[in-house]
This record gives structure tokens, sequence and C-alpha cells, in this order.
């Protein structure tokens, strides 16, 4: 009996296997791959869904492994590859995502919806049956439904507001120690993007420019355009293994997205009654049963895969994630994965302003602003979508009360009740993760008109002086005054930080040993104007005084409600700023020879190999990276610092996918992406763009498929 029904699984698998088959083989020959000279894959389909299918394949061919791996993260799954270290990070993700009632709402999705999500897994699957030789670490069959688990690109989205400290010391009973510290002593470089819209009467040609320019980790995303003969037709960043354009344009509109200082992620402070064997949490005069659900997390061991349960609370904000005192804290963030995923992918067929503020509705783009431009001349700033509204008597910022009524939600702010600028007076409209009150100059929201939580900043940020000082109105604005922009060498922090440091040194007495120890280093800055430069001795000094410094202080500013820059700038006493400047004199000193050392020498891209957690290695070769990490106002952003065993600073994060957009009777566009396109070390295209990256020298963007004429590298169907 159990040998007839062994027969019977094989022959009913066998028979799945070779129907998958089938349909993989149909949908590959209903899609066309170009790839152009850089690498870059531009898919053709005749049905929305077969590019999907198409990008997915096209995606896997670039890097699986990036694929594989944000899937582990988003479905709460890395231990299975990682190990017991990632145990409570995938607890944090399987508190908000559950894989039964993912599927259950990819049932109930729209049927478009869901052929998107059917193509979606069938072109990795196809791309795995057809590449025998790449191993998965987990996931060897892609499901539809996994789609709902990542539907929002960010480098960073509202489930890692939560700390995974916390959570461990909550459900683990005692201190985690599963988050590792960097130990290196630096700061955090923020993270952020910029976006610029220009319109169509302050450009020479008079058709509105677009600066699309996310700082992510390094590798993040995927470049390529996406095609079918049912309207769509966008290009752009592609977070690896999603099926929509994160940043990017079609032939009318274009987006970039930058991260938001909305506050609406919360925490409520639950009192919670242990009674009969169960939980009760308060709500005004009620008691209110707290859920429990037993959530398993499986992780790699040497012996096999073992496994962790863990019994999760919930109240009717969200899952419990720490305790403060005797009350435990929930968390309520945005959860319309549906809806969500709908918002992600129809704005990249959106043709014009009024289309792409209509599907702004869903609400449900919960972590980010957004620069706009179209072909129409509409420009405009749009702020993060999705904010609760809530009683401004309390602290937002802060837990507040889960047991009283007074903190419901109450919906959501409407579109008009955010702080938008849509078609400014002033011409032009940006955002580099700083406040909104900034977004249009003279025309930007009047901050007193809004409630507290739409935006959490205390001050304009040193990028913010930066793009203000560039964006005047001037009449001529091209493609290439706008790169030239986004890359424009001026450090405003410096500005303000620098003359109090030169002060301090004046103030020595004659015979302070400081006085003629620092005499030549004041010198260099006291004459450098402020701009960032490969060969430049300067930006070296300030770095590492500022990096040094800015650490110094940082307990202090955080006290008194400042940043670093700014704390170092207005309050730090003459002992603080001048021990950081002997203290980065001689680390220079230290680490190449001498103090005298360009910033070209230091900062340094280098790409070894695809390894997620990158190597460095100071024999191995690399290319000098003139610009700076964005803390110091450097709208081209590169976050460096030194590796163990180097001395050099590499960078792993900042500018990624760079580009500039024109509308007019048809797009025009350039572009960069990190490194190169593929993640395979032995590809022409692993590091064919470094040199492009480091000098701001965007190359053109083959739209129209006329434009890959000469510049075709392979045309393809995939499997082929």
């Amino acid at each position: 009996m159990h040998v007839v029904t062994a027969f019977l699984v094989l022959g009913v698998s066998s028979l799945a296997q070779r129907a998958d088959s089938t349909r993989w083989q149909r949908e590959a020959q209903r899609v066309t791959i170009i790839r152009d000279d850089w690498g870059i894959a531009h898919v053709y389909g005749k049905t929305d869904a077969d590019a999907v299918f198409g990008m997915e394949y096209a995606q896997a061919e670039d890097d699986f492994n990036r694929i594989e791996t944000n899937y582990l993260n988003a479905l709460g799954r890395l231990a299975e590859a990682e190990g017991p270290s990632a145990i409570y990070t995938d607890l944090r993700m399987r508190l908000f995502v559950d894989p039964d009632s993912l599927r259950a709402q990819y049932h109930r999705s729209p049927p478009w919806l869901k052929a998107l999500m059917n193509a979606f897994a069938d072109g990795l699957n196809f791309y795995l049956s057809t590449h025998p030789a790449v191993k998965p670490r987990v996931i060897r069959r892609f499901e539809p439904w996994m789609a709902l688990a990542f539907t929002e690109g960010s480098i960073g989205g509202d489930i890692e507001r939560v700390s995974v400290t916390d959570l461990a010391a909550f459900y683990g009973g005692a201190p985690a120690g599963a988050v590792p510290a960097r130990g290196d002593g630096s700061f955090v470089e923020p993270g952020g993007s910029n976006g610029i819209a220009i319109a169509p009467r302050l450009t020479r040609d008079h058709h509105a420019l677009l600066w699309i320019n996310p700082h992510t980790s390094f590798y993040f995303r995927s470049e390529l355009q996406m095609a079918s003969d049912e309207g769509l037709d966008a290009y752009g960043a592609v977070t690896w293994g999603q099926f929509f354009v994160y940043q990017g344009f079609n032939q009318r509109c274009g987006w970039m997205h930058t991260s938001s200082g909305v506050d609406n992620v919360d925490e409520f402070l639950e009192t919670v009654t242990p009674r009969g064997g169960r939980y009760y949490y308060r709500r005004g005069r009620q008691e209110l049963p707290v859920v429990a659900r037993t959530i398993t997390v499986a992780y790699r061991t040497d012996g096999g895969t073992a496994h962790r349960r863990f019994t999760a609370y919930y109240t009717r904000h969200g899952p419990v994630v720490r305790k403060i005192g005797d009350r435990w804290v929930s968390v309520s963030l945005m959860q319309s994965p549906v809806r969500a995923l709908i918002q992600s992918y129809a704005r990249t067929k959106a043709k014009d302003y009024a289309a792409f503020r209509n599907i702004m509705e869903s609400h449900t783009n919960s972590s980010n602003n957004t620069i706009f431009a179209d072909a129409e001349g509409n420009i405009a700033y749009l702020h993060s979508n999705y904010i609760p509204r809530r009683d401004t008597a309390f602290d937002w910022t802060k837990p507040v009360d889960g047991s009283d009524p007074a903190t419901d939600y109450r919906g959501v702010l409407a579109f008009d009740e955010t702080p938008n600028v849509v078609n400014p007076s002033v011409g032009w409209v940006y955002n580099s993760n700083n406040w909104p009150w900034s977004a249009a100059g003279p025309d930007s929201p009047r901050r007193s008109a809004y409630p507290r939580y739409v935006e959490t900043g205390t001050e304009e940020t040193p990028r913010g002086q930066h793009a203000l000082r560039l964006l005047p109105p001037a009449a001529t604005w091209t493609m290439d005054s706008l790169m030239a922009a986004g890359f424009d060498s001026y450090l405003p922090a410096f500005e303000r930080m620098v003359p109090r440091l030169v002060a301090a040194y004046d103030r020595l007495p004659a015979a302070d040993s400081l006085r003629t120890r620092l005499a030549d280093q004041a010198a260099e800055l006291r004459v450098w104007d402020f701009r960032w430069g490969a060969s430049s001795v300067a930006t070296s000094l300030a770095v590492f005084w500022g990096t040094d410094v800015v650490g110094r202080v940082a307990d202090e500013a955080r006290r008194a409600g400042l940043s670093g820059v700014s704390y170092a700038a207005e309050r730090a006493s003459d002992t603080e700023l001048l021990a950081s400047f002997a203290a980065a004199s001689d680390r220079l000193t230290a680490d190449f020879g001498t103090w005298r050392t360009a910033w070209g020498a230091i900062n340094r891209f280098q790409r070894l190999d695809d390894a997620i957690a990158p190597h460095f290695d100071d024999a191995q070769p690399s290319t000098a990276v003139p610009f700076t990490a964005s803390v110091w106002g450097s709208l081209a952003a590169f976050a460096a610092r030194p590796y163990p065993g180097t001395r050099k600073w590499y960078g792993t994060a900042g500018n990624s996918f760079v580009a500039v957009v024109e509308f007019g009777d048809s797009v025009r566009a350039r572009a960069v992406t990190a490194g190169g396109e593929s993640g395979e070390p032995r590809s022409v295209h692993f590091a064919d763009e470094v040199d492009r990256y480091v000098t701001g020298r965007l190359r053109d963007v083959y739209f129209y498929r006329s434009q890959l004429v000469g510049h075709t590298e392979r045309e393809y169907r995939p499997g082929e």
C-alpha cells in the first residue's frame, strides 16, 4: 500500500512539474529581453504579466542571491540561512507578516493583480528550473502570495522601527545580544535621497526636469525597463525581486521617493493583567483579552534545521514588542499589503499628475515623500500619504497611554490635509529627507497649518541648505545643469563649523602647545572654500575632524535637541573643538603617514565580489571618490569608513541609482548605477560604471526601442 501511495505521489508531482514547465515555456515565448551595452535589461511583453515574468527572470540573471535574501527578510526566514543570530529579526517580521493571511489576501486580490503575482513567481521559478547550478539558500520555489510580503521598495520599511534588541528582551526573557554593534566608534550616516523637479518655465527648452537620486546601500536595486502592449513602459530602479519600478519614469511622468520624517508608527503603553491563565489589557473601563498567537521560527544549525517557538501577544493596536517598567508596549503601523502593492505598481502606469494623484488615494505610501514631474509641465512635492489622524494633545513621538480612548486613531489624513506642494509659482520643488517647510522655498507649506505629527524634523538639514542655495530661479535649467547641481561640491555643514574651530584656535594662548602643533592644519582650513575634491587635503582634515567632534558631542547635542552638526557649530566648547582637531590630525598621520593626505587617497570605491556584507582590501585596486557623506551637506553622497584590516575608507551606501529626466514630446534621460548592473564578478558589467559613478558623468538611457539599435549586446527570450 505504501509503495502504491509513493508511486501516486511521484506521478502527481511529475505531472505538476510538467504542467509548470509547459506554462513557463509558453510565458517565455511572449517575452523579449534586450540587454544594452551596459548590461541593462529592457523587457518587452505582450501583457503586463508577461513583462513581470521577464523582468523577474532578468533580475535573477543579474543577482538571484539578492532577490532571495530580500524575501528571506520579508518573510521572516533569514535564520533558515544565517542561523540563530537572525532569530529575533525573523520574529519581528513574523509579528506582522503571516503567510496564511497573505495567502488568503492573494486569493481575494483583483484578477489583474493575481496575474502579476503569478507571473512574479513563474519568472523566478523558471529561472531556477533553467539554471540548475544556482543553489538557493532556502527558497527553492517562489509562491505568488510572497509578493504581498514585500510591497514597498525603500531601503528600510516601517517594521525596522521596531528594536530587535527590545523585542529579544521581551520575548527571550533576557537582554538581547542578537543585534551586532558597529564597534568602530563611527556615527551612523543619515540615510535618504534627493529629488528635484523643475517646471518648464525655468528650463531652457521649456520641458519639466526631474532629478532622481536615491541614497541607499549599494547594489540594493536593479536598473531595468519593463514594457508591454497594455500600456506599461517604465524605466528605473527596481528593488531586487519586486515587480514594479520604485524610482523612475515612463514616457509621460516620473517619480522620486525620499525617506519621510512623518510620525506614523506609534507605540502604545498597555496596562496588562493576568487572570485565569490569560492576559487582559485595559481600554477605558473595559478589560479586553490579549490575543496570543504561536509563531515558530526555523533556524539553521550545524546539525540541520531547528525551531524556536514564541507566544506572541497582540492588542487592538498591534503586536507587543517591548516593555517599559511593568507596562507592555504595542506598536501600530500601516498593514495593507494588497492596497500597497496596487499603489506601488499602478503609479508606474500613470500618465500625468491627475492620474498619479488619484493613485495616492490608496494611502499606503507610508515611509516616503515623492517628488513628481510630468510631460504636461506639472511638478509636485507629495508628502507621505499614510498619516493616522490623532489627538494633538498627545506627544506621538513617545509611547502614549493605550488605555485612554482619546489615543484612538480617527482614520487617516486626506490628501489635502497633508503638506503637499503642487505647481508652486517659484517653479521648483525638492526634498532631501528634510522637512517639507522648505520644499518650494517661499511657496512651501507653513508648519503652523499642520499637526505636529506630520513631520518630526526640528531643523533644516545641511543638504536642505545646499539645495536651497542652488535652486533660486533661473530660466536656463537643462539636463546638464541639473546634473551639475546634483554633484555640486559645496559642504554647508563645514561652512558653519570650521569658522568656530578656527576662532577657537585663534584664542589659544601663545604658549599653548596646540598653537604650534595645529598651526599648519588651521592655516589649511582657514583658506578652504568648503568644497570637496579628490585632491583636497582640507576635505580630509574637515571630515576626520567633523566625524570626531560630532561623535564627541553627540550626548550633549541629543539633550539640547540639536543635530551634532548644529551643536558643534553653535555650542561646542573650544576645548571640545580643538581636542577633536588634534585627534583628527593624529589619526590622519597614524593611518596615512601625514595629515596632508588628499581626500581621494582615503575615500575609495571598491567592489571585490557580490557579498551582501562586503569586505575590502587596501592592497586591491580601488577608485578615488571626491564626494563625501551626506551629513556634511553633499548632495552626492558616499558613506564610507574604514573596515577591519583597512586604513582607507570604503563606501557601502549613498548615491546608488542616479538619473536626470526631461519630459518633452519624447522623454530623454541619463543615468548611472553604482558599480555596474551585474552581480557576477566575471561579467564586464560588474564594475563598468565606476568611473562614471565617481565623476557624475551619467550615461544615455535607451528608453525607446529604436535607441537600442547599435547599442544591443544580446536579444533573447527567457530560457534561451
